[in-house]
C-alpha cells in the first residue's frame, strides 16, 4: 500500500495550524490510562492550557526508550518535543543501569538528527512509590479484589544494576547535564514535579501506578505552567515560536 510521507507542509495543512505543534512521547500515563476522556489526558490539558496543537505518541507499556520510536520523533514535524522516560523501563525490567545511559544518549542523538534546534524536555518518572527503591518488573496483584499493580524485584538487586525510578532520574539528570554545554536547547523537567511525595497521600495512584482524573488533571496544569510559562523550556521566546 502506498503512503504518504509525513511533511511539515501536510500536517500544518490538514491541522489548519495556528499554533505550535508539540510532540510528545511517552507511557500509558502520557497515553491516557485512568483518564476520563481523551480530551483530559494530562497532555491533552497541557496542550490545551499552553495553546499549542498536541501529537501524543503516548504508548501503554512501551516507552522502552526504543530506536524505532526515535526515529519517528526524528522525522515527525514539529516545534516542541518531550520525551517521558523510565516508568516502563523499570517496571517492564527490559535494561539495566550500563544500557539505559548509552540508550539514553542515542535515543536523544536520534532526534536531534531531525530537529537540531527544536527545544527539547526530557522529563524523568512521576514518583509511584512501588518503584521508587524496588526495581521491576511490574506485576498485577488481584489479591485486593481490584486491579493495583506492586513491584517483583529485590532492592538488593540494584547493586548489580536493576533500575529503580531513583536511579532514572539520577541518571536522566545526569545526560541532560552532559549533554546541555552542547544543547542549548535542551531541558530536564523532574517528574516529581508534576506528582510528587506531597501529592501521593491527597491523590494516590488507584492501581499504585497509574494517577485518576484528578491527577491527569493536576499534572497537566503543573506541566503547562512549568513548560508553557514565560522563560520556560517551551515559552513563547523558545526557538519553536511559530515562524
Amino acid at each position: 500500500m502506498q503512503t504518504t510521507p509525513i511533511t511539515a507542509e501536510l500536517v500544518r495543512g490538514a491541522l489548519e495550524l495556528e499554533h505550535r505543534v508539540w510532540l510528545h512521547h511517552g507511557s500509558s500515563i502520557s497515553h491516557g490510562s485512568n483518564a476520563a476522556s481523551a480530551s483530559t489526558t494530562w497532555p491533552a490539558l497541557a496542550a490545551a492550557a499552553g495553546g499549542v496543537e498536541l501529537v501524543n505518541l503516548g504508548f501503554g507499556g512501551s516507552a522502552m526508550v526504543d530506536q524505532f520510536t526515535a526515529r519517528v520523533l526524528r522525522d515527525t514535524p514539529a516545534d516542541l518535543i518531550s520525551v517521558k522516560l523510565g516508568i516502563n523501563v523499570v517496571n517492564g525490567d527490559v535494561m539495566r543501569l550500563r544500557a539505559f545511559g548509552s540508550a539514553v544518549h542515542g535515543f536523544l542523538d536520534t532526534i536531534r538528527d531531525g530537529h537540531p534546534d527544536t527545544p527539547l524536555l526530557v522529563v524523568s518518572p512521576l514518583l509511584c512509590p512501588i518503584h521508587e527503591d524496588t526495581p521491576g518488573p511490574g506485576v498485577a496483584d488481584l489479591t485486593t479484589g481490584t486491579l493495583r499493580f506492586r513491584a517483583s524485584g529485590d532492592p538488593a538487586e540494584r547493586a548489580a544494576g536493576k533500575l529503580t525510578l531513583a536511579v532514572v532520574r539520577e541518571q536522566l539528570a545526569r545526560i541532560v547535564a552532559q549533554r546541555a554545554p552542547h544543547d542549548p536547547h535542551l531541558h530536564l523537567l523532574d517528574g516529581r514535579r508534576l506528582y510528587g511525595e506531597s501529592d501521593a497521600g491527597d491523590l494516590p495512584l488507584p492501581d499504585a501506578l497509574h494517577p485518576d482524573p484528578a491527577t491527569h488533571r493536576l499534572i497537566g496544569e503543573r506541566f503547562a505552567a512549568a513548560a508553557f510559562a514565560e522563560g520556560g523550556p517551551f515559552g513563547r521566546g523558545s526557538v519553536g515560536a511559530p515562524r
